[in-house]
């Protein structure tokens, strides 16, 4: 089967009758079997991806197809699908079955996407390397050396594989992005608020985004535009209206752009993705986009902060999994205080137990003002500074991650792990859209990604932006 960047080239093949939805479902599981050393997917919907196939099909004959016929997508495991399982990659939650389905996916359903599978990613979605998981390493299909990042780490792996289209994942501090930018492929974080996250298994819930990863920002567009709006389930999604962001693919603006100098001149920054930071700064002024350097003075202080705040939420949000009315329950158990203790001590892994006690920590009598209270004030005065810039620029510019990707178990330095999110963690400290793009190649043979952060919920400016930057600079690994 021939490789498809959007779902407009699969919805030329089917008119033309190359292509049917059952031959691509089929194909996709065939390359899922070839590549299942990746170990992306956690589950195949073998037989109901088929079915739906034949479905989709007969609605394409009747002229009946919603806008997704012909998609085939992948979910990561902390997306709720009504009667599948979900376990956030955790053996907390093993053999638990969900009661409903995410608004995000429904929406997608009701447009005849088809979902192939759920996919394997970091415990709880707390990880950058996809290391962490309960059930195995995801591999990275351009080095199998490599990690494919995190914590989305199976979504970026099956859509830059091959085994499925697109797919969604969740970005807490750069989930989506990052291993979008270690896969060579396009990731959105939406706006906070812009797509509902009932059915999403919380991490930190005041930062946490459903998104999708694709190889086109065309597809991203079209994703995101379906899934986003009101839900009567969530009280944190904007009433703002939803642009038809695929109708603002074509845009041809000259935009403002900042960049942040601290980025460009840190000795955590690859030299070569340096470089290539300049080379497309260098392309946007030529084609007559206007880009300057910023400061950006809290830089330092952007991941202790994420850190802060995402680990207390977290404390209060995995608080549920006690063994008691759902998951794993530890045969030690035999009463309510060693149900708890052996539950949690064998079903959660490392790092989640890590993050637990660190914001269990930082919550703790004699220590909230002197961390969180102050990182949430850190929060706003991060918020104040990037809206100042947003006031005068279009779209900070600045890369992904410090780094390509990395090989497994290099990093073993916990922190060191955490500084990966420098660049991410802006975006969802302050709530606001970053797009991860996939235009640069390093001398090591992986890829890396440049970002984009735009204002709140003008979602439709950055991807117009994000979808012109890529035909022009866009390298393919």
């Amino acid at each position: 089967m021939k490789s498809y960047l959007s779902l407009s080239e699969i919805r030329q093949d089917i008119t033309t009758g190359t292509i049917n939805c059952v031959g691509l479902v089929n194909n996709y599981l065939k390359r899922i079997e070839e590549k299942k050393e990746l170990n992306a997917f956690l589950e195949v919907f073998s037989e109901e991806a088929l079915s739906k196939a034949v479905e989709v099909d007969r609605k394409i004959k009747e002229g009946k197809a919603g806008r997704l016929a012909g998609m085939v997508i992948g979910i990561k495991d902390v997306i709720c699908y009504k009667d599948h399982k979900v376990s956030g990659s955790s053996r907390i939650l093993k053999g638990f079955t969900s009661l409903y389905t995410a608004t995000a996916l429904q929406r997608l359903l009701d447009e005849d996407v088809i979902v192939i599978g759920r996919l394997n990613c970091d415990e709880f979605a707390m990880g950058g390397s996809n290391e962490n998981s309960a059930y195995g390493n995801v591999l990275n299909p351009i080095n199998t050396e490599f990690v494919p990042g995190g914590s989305s780490g199976g979504s970026a792996a099956a859509v830059k594989a091959g085994l499925c289209h697109a797919t969604l994942g969740s970005d807490t501090g750069g989930s989506i992005r990052q291993p979008a930018s270690y896969c060579d492929i396009v990731g959105i974080k939406p706006s906070y608020g812009r797509i509902s996250r009932y059915g999403l298994m919380a991490y930190a819930s005041s930062f946490d985004q459903i998104g999708p990863l694709t190889n086109s920002v065309e597809d991203a567009a079209l994703l995101l535009e379906i899934m986003a709006g009101q839900d009567e389930y969530d009280s944190t999604v904007s009433s703002e209206p939803v642009a038809a962001y695929t109708k603002l693919l074509n845009k041809k603006d000259k935009q403002r752009f900042a960049y942040i100098k601290e980025c460009l001149e840190s000795d955590g920054v690859d030299p070569e993705i340096k470089i290539r930071m300049q080379e497309i700064i260098d392309e946007l002024k030529k084609d007559g986009h206007t880009v300057e350097a910023v400061s950006f003075p809290l830089l330092e202080y952007l991941v202790p902060t994420y850190y802060v705040l995402t680990t207390a939420e977290a404390s209060s949000n995995l608080s549920r999994y006690t063994g008691v009315l759902y998951g794993q329950r530890s045969p030690k158990s035999n009463d309510t205080n060693s149900t708890y203790f052996s539950s949690r001590s064998e079903g959660f892994g490392k790092e989640v137990k890590r993050r637990i006690m660190l914001g269990t920590f930082v919550l703790s009598a004699g220590y909230y003002d002197a961390y969180y209270a102050k990182a949430q004030k850190m929060r706003r005065r991060i918020l104040d500074i990037t809206t100042e810039i947003l006031v005068d620029y279009d779209f900070i510019l600045l890369p992904t991650a410090p780094k390509t990707a990395f090989r497994f178990g290099e990093n073993t330095d916990p922190v060191a792990m955490y500084l990966e999110d420098i660049f991410t963690v802006q975006a969802n400290l302050t709530g606001l859209p970053a797009i991860s793009l996939p235009v640069g190649q390093h001398s090591n043979g992986m890829p890396f990604g440049i970002q984009l952060i735009g204002r709140k919920f003008e979602e439709g400016n950055l991807l117009a932006a994000g979808h012109d930057m890529c035909k022009k600079l866009r390298v393919l690994a």
